[in-house]
């Protein structure tokens, strides 16, 4: 059967389906005329994917079929990682009254993947330009999945290697969810109360998870140890570089990564590649050389949503990866002189002009965007 992909737009709530609706496996979900009675359903079918019934013309190209009345636009990977920091937000603040909670954390792992394949620039940018999508101690799950996805396929592993490690990006904070907030935006030394729940999260988070119905062992233990260290210095465990799982030292690099980028009311978040530089020199001891080289790799040394300025004096946004970690493309939205330009105008940073001269806070850069601008429709809200 051929499909063709249908918005959340091209389904009206209080109103009849026009058609059979199907996901990515060919399951149906819904039938035609059924009528969707809340957007928060609209919400949960987004994130599964909705697909329609297409038919070939005498060409051989896929055309809509009968009922499909309207266009189908490019999905947005911008609006689906919205759409499932939403879901994940409902999971998590509701652990326990959630039946067969696992399966609903693989449907929203599905989205933040689907969002990734659709554009893995969108996915990254995010992390910097789209702070304000949802709490932060959610978001930057989200955030933490996307990074651990790249880097898990850019060392080929397996697909449900992937998803295990992306579900305990997910799940990994769950522990002191109701204090992250207030712990993001402390302006205060923490206390030793404040320091021992920081401390004791991976194991309070797998002692929750497990109590949830959750089974899966790879992900619990990758939950657990995602805050231990090569030398035996981490937590809770201190557990040394063989005792802890290659899977969860990714995602101990993405979440430490992510936090830093991450702005808090006592500190402006760490340029980008200050971040990593942070992590990944005065860090190295805690850090398996392989693994710093592949996350290098993926992110690269300016990694994508960054503000630069280059030579020649624009200011602009790394939009996608260039012929080197360092030179990635950058789109420039300020001239030379200071003033906007009209749109923003593509630049190869490996040519000398255009090479970049500094990375820039977002205030400094002193320009307002919208991802769309950037990236089209692939980072359409």
């Amino acid at each position: 059967m051929e499909q063709r992909r249908i918005s959340m737009a091209d389904i009206v709530v209080g109103k009849p389906l026009p058609w059979d609706v199907y996901d990515s496996n060919n399951k149906l979900l819904l039938r035609k005329g059924h009528v969707v009675q809340r957007e928060q359903q609209v919400e949960t079918l987004v994130l599964r994917g909705l697909f329609v019934t297409a038919t070939s013309d005498s060409a051989g190209s896929i055309q809509p079929g009968p009922a499909a009345v309207r266009p189908i636009e490019r999905p947005s990977a911008l609006r689906l990682l919205n759409l499932a920091t939403k879901r994940l937000e409902r999971l998590l603040f509701n652990l326990h009254n959630e039946s067969e909670l696992y399966p609903k954390i693989v449907e929203v792992v599905a989205a933040i993947r689907f969002a990734v394949d659709i554009n893995p620039d969108v996915a990254l940018g995010c992390i910097l330009l789209n702070q304000d999508a949802g709490s932060y101690p959610v978001r930057h799950g989200v955030d933490c999945a996307v990074v651990s996805l790249l880097v898990a396929r850019a060392m080929n592993k397996p697909p449900q290697e992937a998803q295990a490690i992306m579900a305990a990006a997910l799940l990994m904070n769950v522990g002191m969810l109701r204090h992250h907030e207030h712990l993001h935006r402390c302006e205060q030394p923490l206390s030793a109360e404040e320091h021992a729940l920081i401390r004791n999260h991976p194991e309070q988070s797998a002692s929750l998870l497990r109590d949830a119905g959750i089974a899966d062992e790879n992900v619990l233990n990758y939950v657990l140890l995602h805050h231990e260290n090569e030398d035996g210095s981490g937590y809770p465990r201190g557990k040394r570089s063989a005792e802890i799982p290659e899977n969860a030292k990714i995602l101990a690099l993405a979440d430490r990564y992510c936090a830093r980028v991450s702005s808090r009311l006592y500190r402006k978040a760490m340029l980008p590649n200050a971040a990593l530089r942070d992590i990944l020199l005065t860090e190295k001891k805690n850090i398996q050389p392989l693994l710093a080289a592949c996350f290098i790799r993926e992110l690269g040394t300016y990694p994508t949503g960054s503000f630069v300025r280059l030579v020649n004096g624009e200011v602009g946004v790394v939009t996608g990866r260039g012929s080197s970690t360092t030179t990635p493309v950058v789109h420039a939205l300020i001239g030379p002189r200071g003033a906007p330009l009209s749109f923003p105008i593509r630049r190869e940073t490996h040519k000398e002009l255009h090479a970049i001269r500094e990375v820039l806070h977002e205030a400094q850069a002193g320009v307002r965007i919208s991802m769309q601008q950037l990236w089209g429709t692939e980072a359409a809200l």
